[in-house]
């Protein structure tokens, strides 16, 4: 594959992951070039100049346009907040560049909607940054669930907590801002989103209801400000083939630091899955004797692919950051034409769509039923 040239706009958390991605893409699968780190954009010019040096792009600026007219641009890493993602994928992708996209889309539904008349007018590949599908053991129970091993599929129960959002004393910032979006259901509840999409397809109906634990929080300069989002959001769901669907997403659980709970009941077992223990799962089957049946622990190793471009052994565990490098590999195999496994706008639109009906469920107290155009 041609090496690609990269732009990155946004350096916080997850631009240095997009960062470690494109770095590390080529040493990690072998079968790409090496992408070539062009240009990166931050708010002013000293802290993008010290974040290109550190990431290793060749150049900065503190004005993200000018990433646009870069003709050694090819594609566009958009890792800014929310509000801001619309503006700056549209731009790219008008501009003729390939786009990856931290998730949500954007805030606002109609945003979304141009996002993805604006990908499909330029014929640009533009994906969203799901990297929790990309985990091998995600992989893995998809193949698990197609092989019929657990029977037919009746519930599944996905849960979605972390506690950056629990302390009642931690200062306002833009992610409790109305601006930023729902808060729990399009910051949060799009990642299991993206779970049950890889594994079940389009969400058929919701109804949910929305939960505000601090109804202000403390400023920085004094005073406090009012909360515009909700931190938890607990979700009933119908999914295809008639399979009842549990989502709670809390963004303010103590104790809980990057938990993604799956569990998925058939007629013939369970599976089980949790993010902070991201490199097991646990299966119970009906086979054998009742009297030896129970759960067990399957740890990672090289046949569940891509573990073993990684790490020849089993057991040793993949992180984070690992995953958003197989997200970029999937990146450049559909620009390259090829398949990939990436959540494109077009079905990074269902998610969105599936979070305004979320929020509308809640506005009217009622079922929301949800068409798949």
């Amino acid at each position: 594959m041609k090496a690609l040239g990269i732009g990155l706009i946004g350096t916080g958390y997850m631009g240095k992951c997009h960062a470690l991605a494109w770095n590390n893409v080529s040493t990690v699968f072998g079968d790409v070039d090496r992408p070539r780190l062009v240009h990166l954009a931050e708010a002013n010019a000293e802290l993008a100049a010290s974040r290109a040096r550190e990431f290793g792009f060749a150049k900065s600026t503190a004005n993200w346009r000018d990433l646009l007219a870069d003709p050694e641009v090819d594609v566009i890493s958009v890792t800014t907040p929310n509000q801001f993602h619309a503006d700056m994928a549209i731009a790219a992708l008008e501009a003729g560049k390939h786009v990856w996209c931290e998730k949500p889309m954007a805030p606002a539904f109609a945003d979304a909607e141009r996002m993805l008349a604006a990908q499909r007018s330029s014929g640009k590949v533009a994906v969203m940054g799901y990297n929790y599908i990309q985990n091998p053991v995600m992989r893995h129970i998809r193949s698990l669930l197609d092989e019929g091993v657990i029977g037919t599929v009746n519930h599944a129960r996905v849960e979605m907590d972390e506690d950056f959002m629990a302390d009642p004393k931690a200062a306002f910032y833009w992610k409790s801002e109305a601006s930023s979006g729902y808060g729990a259901l399009d910051d949060f509840a799009v990642h299991p989103l993206s779970l049950l999409w890889s594994l079940f397809g389009h969400v058929e109906a919701v109804i949910a209801s929305l939960a505000k634990p601090y109804a202000d929080r403390p400023l920085k300069d004094g005073g406090r400000r009012a909360v515009e989002n909700h931190d938890i959001a607990s979700v009933l769901m119908r999914l295809p083939g008639g399979i009842s669907g549990v989502l709670m997403a809390n963004r303010s659980a103590w104790g809980r630091k990057g938990r993604i709970a799956l569990q998925v009941y058939g007629s013939k077992g369970t599976i089980l899955f949790d993010q902070e223990r991201m490199n097991e799962f646990q299966l119970y089957t009906t086979e054998g004797r009742a009297s030896e049946q129970g759960f067990s622990t399957v740890l990672t190793a090289p046949h569940h692919k891509p573990y073993d471009r990684f790490i020849p052994a089993p057991g040793h565990g993949l992180g984070f950051n690992d995953l958003k490098v197989i997200e970029c590999r999937e990146l450049i195999a559909a620009i390259a034409g090829m398949a990939s496994h990436s959540i494109d706008f077009n079905h990074g639109l269902r998610i969105e769509k599936t979070v305004h009906a979320m929020a509308q469920s809640f506005r009217e107290a009622r079922w929301v039923e949800i068409a798949t155009e």
